[in-house]
């Protein structure tokens, strides 16, 4: 006998309903947010299970990838959607939930989702990184700009060279003149020549990457693509194929 199972996941628990194909509740329980005891509960209550579904979120890359090593027959569907099916259900609970998960397993009503490969999250884990200190570094930038402007200062623009210490220097410059200044500039421009000594050093860390990528170079020989935006390609698609 065919069995459907619904996981409910949330980030410490996870509800689970089992349901065979007339639709009839076999099992219900709820566990911890591990794929260990997601997979015991399921060789116990559905040994045979034909699909077992959850919805897309931050937790489930991380159980689809694991459940899938534990060969739980495991489908990631549209969170989207699913929320669509799950709204028209009286009980909206964790358990209701589950139930109607483990319903649109049993009927296909879904449509699944592509989880990314490890490889692509540490990807993109870089990129990201990168792309965060950029932004720090922006915002402090804008903020001190900003800031000096109420004094009548305006700051010329800094260059990438020397990762922008002209940036720092005019602001230590500016210190001078006010007691105030001075102490926001000891305490920024440390933190400013930080951020851009990491955002250049992850910045190197994928050029060395991309240097030693086939297919990072071959994307690479398109105009306006440089290593950072291939890399980013690469990552989205997953596969290459």
């Amino acid at each position: 006998m065919c069995q459907y199972v619904g996981l409910d996941v949330s980030v410490k628990e996870v509800s689970i309903c089992v349901v065979n194909g007339a639709g009839t509740v076999l099992a219900r329980g709820t566990v911890q947010t591990d794929p260990d005891q997601i997979a015991e509960f399921l060789d116990q209550n559905a040994p045979d299970a034909e699909r077992v579904v959850l919805e897309s979120g931050i937790m489930a890359i991380w159980l689809t990838r694991e459940l899938s090593r534990r060969e739980v027959p495991i489908i990631c569907i549209d969170a989207r959607l699913a929320h669509k099916a799950l709204s028209g259900r009286i009980n909206k609970t964790d358990r209701g939930d589950a139930e109607g998960l483990a319903h649109l397993a049993r009927t296909g009503w879904f449509t699944p989702v592509h989880v990314r490969s490890e490889a692509s999250e540490r990807m993109r884990v870089l990129i990201g990184t990168r792309e965060r200190l950029i932004r720090m570094r922006k915002d402090l930038e804008a903020h001190v700009r900003g800031v000096l402007k109420t004094f009548g200062i305006r700051m010329t623009t800094s260059h990438r060279s020397g990762q922008r210490r002209g940036l720092r220097d005019q602001l230590a410059e500016a210190g001078q003149t006010d007691l105030a200044i001075e102490l926001m500039a000891d305490a920024f421009n440390p933190i400013h020549k930080a951020l851009c000594a990491a955002a250049e050093a992850m910045e190197d860390e994928l050029r060395e990457i991309a240097r030693g990528s086939d297919l990072a170079q071959r994307l690479m020989t398109v105009p306006g693509v440089a290593p950072v935006v291939a890399l980013s390609c690469i990552a989205t698609l997953d596969d290459a194929g």
